[in-house]
């Protein structure tokens, strides 16, 4: 996927001068005596997203004129299309180790066990594993080794507060955000826990902020079983359905086969749309994005809410 890229204008200038000898005959005159060459790369935005219907069955076969841009509400014109069904997924997998989930800790671990050997790739696809409590600590780099991924995951043990936000934030900054070019990866992230925190430097909102520019969608799976929505549940609904992402509330387990085969099948099953925003902003302010499939209003579509623009 390619990410939103800031246009870069380069111009070389080269004047060349007719020759004179005195002992020769002149030059040929330069039929261009100042040639001119300027490359432009115009701001794009990159979006991906899913359709399904109102059942939650993907619809794959769409095709550019089926859908419309608006950006602040005003339509863009499609530059690029595509439907990508295959990208290597760039994964950071936050699991909760803070004391609030210390009775849920074992359900948190099979969980994201579960969840590497659903959608890991080998040799394709990376994950990363940050736990978080107190604070946020990187358990693993990128890799793609699912024993060695399961381990690290086992031996985790819980404990302290939560810092949910700063895991989101570092996670999406340092590793995510690092995988280039932006376009050739789909990133994701997935959050195992109650979705409280009490211990972040940075905000719910500054956490949500770093995950859009880096164009990350974030999968929640929430570790509640009461039943009951907490706010801890609003939290992990709203940090997904910002970035496009789902939220899942299984009860044990058990139930996690289908949620994650949903994760999977939705990740590889995508649209990419690339449009030039008109008018063109670069005052790096949030601008809200919405995708439609015209004259559906049986279809669903799933896509990140907005972008930040670039500051020049």
């Amino acid at each position: 996927m390619r990410a939103l890229a800031v246009g870069v204008l380069t111009l070389a200038v080269a004047a060349l001068g007719q020759q004179r000898n005195a002992q020769k005959p002149a030059e040929p005159q330069v039929e261009e005596d100042i040639k001119t060459r300027i490359t432009l790369e115009v701001t794009r935005v990159n979006l991906l997203f899913t359709v399904t219907d109102r059942k939650g069955r993907f619809v794959t076969n769409l095709g550019r004129p089926d859908f419309e841009v608006l950006e602040n509400r005003k339509p863009q014109g499609i530059l690029e299309f595509t439907a990508e069904s295959d990208l290597p997924l760039r994964m950071a997998i936050l699991v909760d180790t803070s004391n609030s989930i210390r009775d849920r800790f074992r359900f948190i671990q099979e969980a994201a066990v579960e969840f590497i050997n659903s959608v890991l790739r080998p040799r394709q696809d990376k994950a990363a594993v940050v736990s978080f409590d107190t604070t946020a600590e990187v358990v693993s780099d990128l890799a793609d080794n699912h024993d060695h991924l399961a381990k690290l995951i086992r031996d985790l043990r819980p404990g302290g507060g939560t810092s949910l936000y700063d895991a989101v934030f570092f996670a999406c900054r340092d590793k995510l955000g690092q995988e280039q070019p932006r376009h050739k990866f789909r990133r994701a992230m997935i959050i195992i826990s109650d979705g409280d925190d009490n211990q972040s430097r940075y905000s719910r909102d500054q956490a949500l902020e770093m995950a859009q520019k880096n164009d990350v969608v974030i999968y929640t799976i929430s570790t509640n079983i009461t039943r009951t929505e907490t706010d801890g549940d609003k939290v992990l609904k709203y940090l997904a359905s910002e970035t496009g992402g789902l939220s899942l509330f299984p009860f044990k387990v058990e139930d996690l086969g289908q949620s994650f085969e949903n994760i999977a099948n939705e990740l590889r099953h995508q649209y990419n749309i690339f449009y030039r925003p008109e008018p063109l902003r670069t005052d790096g302010r949030y601008q809200t994005v919405d995708v439609r499939v015209k004259n559906r209003k049986d279809l669903v579509v799933r896509a990140r809410k907005g972008y930040y623009a670039p500051r020049m």
